[in-house]
């Protein structure tokens, strides 16, 4: 499950933010997650409440905001929605795409005390 590494690297960001802006607790987080990042939401949320635990962000609620996928068709010339990686065009067909949006998972908001 390697959204338990991804929760892990959340929690020292907001350590680090913590350390270096002077907040004491985290009572929120937003994170946007895209439908091609490879994350799944309820696994995430789990790994998020263990790998809180005895931190900063302890009890924190984490707040998921799902993002769209996107991506430029090279034969049709133009930008797609995207759901998932390998699909084709849903108007030529064709799987020249570039991906240009969807695989983020970013920290968008804490809510601090």
């Amino acid at each position: 499950m390697h959204e338990m590494a991804l929760t892990r690297g959340i929690i020292e960001a907001i350590e680090e933010n913590a350390t270096r802006e002077g907040f004491s607790a985290v009572k929120g987080v937003w994170v946007e997650v895209g439908p091609l990042a490879c994350v799944e939401p309820a696994a995430l949320r789990f790994a998020f409440d263990a790998a809180a635990h005895g931190t900063i962000a302890e009890g924190a609620r984490l707040e998921i905001l799902p993002t769209e996928g996107t991506g430029w068709c090279v034969p049709c010339g133009k930008p797609i929605a995207v759901t998932r990686r390998y699909d084709p065009c849903p108007d030529c067909g064709g799987h020249q795409i570039d991906i240009t949006g969807g695989g983020e998972l970013r920290v968008t908001e804490l809510e601090v005390c």
